[in-house]
């Protein structure tokens, strides 16, 4: 049987067809107290499941499947659609200046660093055919969108520099266009280079899998360059015939309309804005949409230029005003018969989310074990963090690599996170956690700019993700405890022995290498072992005190605690010292030893 992640007690005890007593009584043996109306982590769902000896599978969220494989058209309704393919690669390989190449506009002088921030989607027109692009960022953190761009794609186009060849990240673009099922066209870019090498490229893309069709395989290449506008032509119709060849690229425009958000943000006096790529029907100002816990009734429709249209054909690119909230980027969109029916769906949705995500909050039960385990492992601290940014997939970017940066002493916590400009909420929610307020090409407003000034709030705003999340781990530096280092004084051997009644036992001693410093922690060694630790209580030359003794010289040692010494031991005197960390993975106690001064 199936159920849902985030079950109720009562809704598994009718899908069971067990008592609820039943069920409450397997969660007390393990310690977890539960009401009817209390979600189940998965763990707890399938350890009922094997206590009662049934097969339970959990359907996530994430997991189900919105959109239908296929539909139910008659071939006279489907007429053909524009082809949407998306631009893939390794970072600084030209593939937004390739995309700005073919629509003959800029894009790049806006990016920060160069690299493409977030998805855009744009068309262009050949021979009186479109083709719509999905720009995909090129950085690797954003490995997640740009898996996304490739699922909702029909034609992957696959830039490589002609001058740099196959790269970490052009494989990894491969690996995201074949778990798609999408073909692939290669663009060899930069052909104007003076070390351009199209038959390299062509070599390692062959060993990857995609051997170009001159050399009997079936991979479509195009040699071009995005600088020079060189040979676009030949790589746009190399793409139409891929698509005519291997897709049946057709659609019912007289359908409801539905399809797929690629990008959402919340926009300054126009509020949230969703990127939707239309896969099928007619998508019409006044229409009444939802988009997972999202919906609305569209206001207005805008195409990739940014003029205002009145409906979007099957494979137009548009952006839709009128969502409730920015609806989370890869959401099925799609539309229904009224408003009151879209806030219902979209109700049901976010309940179904908020009781999954309640179910599988970590319930950490404390027992010896744990304890000890915290114990060994020292008091974990949290850098909490409001994470805001510009659009839902940047977020998403940002969480996944921030949730890459572990530690067992300190771990980043992201206890928010939202689309739009850091307001007063965000710094108040920052001041009750001991936050820090983190955005990403959003700034603070005048009051919450103020409001944590008072607070003593601390807000970081970024353009480029890699500098976020190099200042993250060095927040996380500062929170690591320091490193014990051991530093090495100096020896001196016990020569011989002088009994005070009222001190102890003094030790006359010859110092046989570097200083012998008062107050020191000192360790007794006889025969090679340690026999005892403890410090200098007195140090002692002829009659009078003294701060340290230099190597050469006699002095009588008097230890703390310890009378047992004896002629023959070696007395080695050293200090500890406290050494703030300066990397992430560095280990108490693995700090090398200071350099010898001499």
């Amino acid at each position: 049987m199936t159920v849902e992640s985030g079950v109720t007690v009562k809704d598994l005890s009718q899908a069971l067809g067990v008592p609820m007593p039943e069920l409450i009584k397997i969660l007390m043996s393990l310690g977890q107290m539960r009401t009817a109306t209390q979600s189940l982590s998965d763990e707890e769902v399938e350890v009922i499941g094997s206590e009662l000896d049934r097969e339970i599978t959990i359907k996530h969220a994430a997991e189900e499947e919105l959109e239908p494989a296929e539909y139910d058209d008659s071939d006279e309704d489907l007429v053909p659609r524009p082809p949407v393919v998306t631009i893939m690669g390794h970072v600084d390989h030209g593939k937004t200046t390739l995309l700005d190449a073919i629509r003959e506009t800029s894009v790049v002088d806006t990016e920060a660093g160069g690299i493409t921030q977030h998805i855009g989607a744009y068309q262009a027109e050949v021979d009186g055919r479109r083709i719509t692009f999905l720009d995909t960022p090129g950085h690797e953190a954003f490995t997640a969108m740009r898996a996304r761009g490739a699922k909702v794609t029909d034609v992957a186009v696959l830039v490589v520099a002609a001058d740099d060849g196959v790269m970490p990240q052009t494989k990894e673009s491969i690996s995201h266009a074949r778990a798609a099922e999408v073909p692939i066209v290669v663009a060899v870019n930069k052909m104007d280079m003076p070390d351009a090498n199209v038959d390299r490229v062509k070599s390692e893309l062959a060993a990857e899998g995609l051997q170009p069709e001159d050399w009997g395989g079936t991979t479509q290449f195009s040699a071009v360059s995005a600088k020079q506008k060189e040979n676009l032509g030949d790589l746009l119709e190399k793409i139409l015939l891929v698509a005519d060849a291997e897709l049946d690229l057709r659609a019912n425009p007289g359908a409801e309309a539905s399809g797929v958000v690629i990008e959402s943000r919340l926009d300054v006096g126009r509020g949230p804005v969703a990127t939707v790529l239309v896969h099928r029907g007619t998508l019409r100002v006044g229409d009444a949409a939802v988009a997972g816990d999202a919906s609305g009734k569209v206001r207005a429709l805008y195409d990739y230029r940014g003029e205002k249209v009145k409906e979007a054909r099957p494979g137009d690119p548009v952006e839709i005003l009128g969502f409730d909230h920015p609806p989370t980027a890869g959401e099925f969109v799609r539309v229904v018969e009224h408003e009151r029916q879209a806030k219902h769906l979209a109700n049901v949705r976010a309940e179904r989310l908020r009781r999954e995500q309640h179910a599988q909050r970590p319930r950490r039960r404390v027992s010896l074990e744990t304890f000890h385990d915290d114990l060994q492992a020292g008091e974990v601290q949290d850098l909490n963090i409001v994470l805001k940014g510009d659009v839902q997939g940047s977020v998403e970017a940002l969480l996944g690599e921030l949730q890459k940066i572990q530690h067992t002493e300190v771990r980043v916590n992201v206890i928010h996170t939202g689309v739009g400009g850091i307001t007063e909420n965000d710094v108040n929610l920052a001041s009750a956690s001991d936050a820090l307020v983190v955005g990403f090409n959003v700034r603070p407003s005048g009051e919450a700019r103020q409001l944590a000034e008072r607070e003593g709030v601390d807000i970081r705003t970024y353009r480029v993700i890699y500098q976020l999340t190099e200042d993250i781990q060095q927040a996380l530096v500062g929170l690591l405890s320091p490193v014990q280092t051991e530093e090495t004084l100096g020896e001196a051997e016990v020569r011989a022995l002088f009994r005070v009644s009222r001190l102890g036992t003094i030790a006359g001693c010859m110092v046989t290498s570097g200083v012998v410093r008062r107050g020191a922690q000192v360790r007794v060694v006889r025969d090679g072992t340690v026999v005892y630790e403890t410090l200098i209580a007195q140090l002692k030359r002829f009659k009078d005190d003294a701060r340290e003794v230099s190597e050469g010289f006699e002095c009588g040692i008097l230890l703390d605690g310890f009378n047992d010494v004896k002629e023959g031991d070696v007395l080695e005197a050293y200090e500890t010292r406290q050494v703030e960390r300066t990397e992430l993975d560095e280990a108490p106690g693995s700090a090398p030893p200071p350099a010898d001064d001499e």
